[in-house]
């Protein structure tokens, strides 16, 4: 469920909140810490809603990081002179045995390789250092930037296993921020993993399946919400939103089987699962991609309704938008093709995934439509055509 915002309140909102946090600021004698957890991420400032603060990205555990102030329950960290980030204090733990280099940290010469599954970038460190990472398009590309060191990279070893990876890169895009450029040989991201191993940073990059049909995939479906997570709630029916996103989720379940996929589902019942539970699970179960089932609520009841999809990352969002067009096809008026949300099911890197936001719960006529099975069997049809649409348009960007 995705609540309606005022966003005229935005300005005199952010206005206050700044001169609030900065008064807030407690800059203490600067000290370590180090990442715990296997979900630890950074985000880029103290702001947050229900989804929580902007995320600049996960990060590995026992990654090294400054704190050089509070704010509540987070930590301000450095990662350059002109960046920093925050993290909650609760994913971290002091680390009072670090020692510093005389001078800089520097990188060493790293290789490229592959097996029959992904690609692999393997760079050594001399610590465990944080990083972040972006997808971008036309050309299709990864970019990890690491903080606190420079480039003292001689050669790069690239053997012929490597099978997505088509050229790989390197610059020092400022002091402490060392830039890694992975370009790709297909137009469609298909996931990345990012990790540590000892002190070696590890880029994983998916390959694309050789099939790209539903028949020869893993698809995983997320029912939102369940048990006593309710989500929206019907204005006349008073109906639970758990209940129509896992109606929706079965229909498709049984859609996608029907073509030959083979399906995951994070929940078949009733069942309180929370995010973080079901992004760990899913981090295991390696699916092709993922499709999450939700539905809208706003505090405009009259005028607020329609479907939309959502992506955090830029390379997913021909899936979302496939899936739109074919939901579109119902009749529904169109809320929009949301990029950059801050929803945890969109936040993994390592396989395309989408969110669907089928209609709005408050309103009237939103409502009648998805009280009726057929509707959300035939929006459950609609979504398993939008998932082939793009399966059709990789395939031609791969001929």
């Amino acid at each position: 469920m995705l609540r309606f915002l005022c966003i005229a309140c935005f300005p005199f909102f952010l206005q206050a909140q700044t001169r609030d946090t900065l008064a807030a600021f407690r800059p203490d004698s600067t000290f370590f810490v180090r990442t715990k957890g296997a979900l630890a991420y950074l985000n880029y400032g103290v702001g947050e809603d229900r989804l929580g603060g902007a995320k600049m990205g996960y990060v590995d555990s026992l990654v090294l990081l400054k704190v050089t102030a509070k704010y509540k329950d987070l930590y301000r960290v450095r990662l350059t002179g002109q960046l920093s980030a925050w993290i909650p204090q609760t994913l971290t733990k002091r680390d009072t045995n670090v020692r510093l280099p005389s001078v800089q940290y520097l990188t060493a010469s790293w290789r490229v390789s592959g097996d029959n599954r992904q690609d692999y970038v393997s760079i050594p460190l001399p610590e465990r250092l944080p990083y972040r990472s972006r997808q971008e398009i036309n050309p299709a590309r990864i970019v990890v930037d690491i903080f606190g060191v420079t480039a003292n990279t001689n050669w790069i070893t690239q053997l012929r296993t490597a099978r997505e990876i088509k050229n790989i890169d390197y610059e020092q895009v400022a002091d402490e921020q060392f830039r890694v450029i992975i370009s790709l040989r297909h137009a469609q991201h298909w996931g990345y993993a990012i990790g540590y191993e000892g002190r070696r940073l590890v880029i994983r990059v998916m390959h694309q399946p050789e099939k790209l049909r539903l028949r020869d995939l893993t698809i995983a479906i997320d029912a939102g919400h369940g048990g006593s997570n309710l989500g929206a709630r019907g204005l006349r029916s008073k109906q639970y939103e758990k209940d129509f996103n896992l109606s929706i989720a079965r229909h498709l379940q049984k859609e996608l089987e029907r073509k030959g996929a083979t399906v995951l589902m994070t929940r078949s019942n009733d069942s309180l699962i929370n995010n973080t539970d079901r992004v760990l699970s899913l981090r295991k179960l390696k699916p092709d991609l993922l499709i999450s089932i939700h539905n809208n609520a706003a505090g405009d009841t009259t005028k607020t309704k329609g479907t939309s999809t959502y992506y955090k990352h830029l390379g997913y969002r021909p899936l979302s938008q496939a899936i739109l067009e074919r939901l579109l096809e119902t009749g529904l008026t169109e809320y929009g093709n949301v990029g950059r949300f801050n929803f945890a099911l969109n936040s993994p890197t390592e396989y395309p995934n989408v969110l669907v936001e089928g209609l709005f719960l408050s309103h009237p006529d939103d409502e009648a439509l998805i009280l009726e099975d057929a509707y959300r069997k035939k929006m459950a049809k609609q979504i398993r055509k939008g998932v082939a649409d793009w399966l059709k348009q990789v395939r031609k960007q791969r001929s």
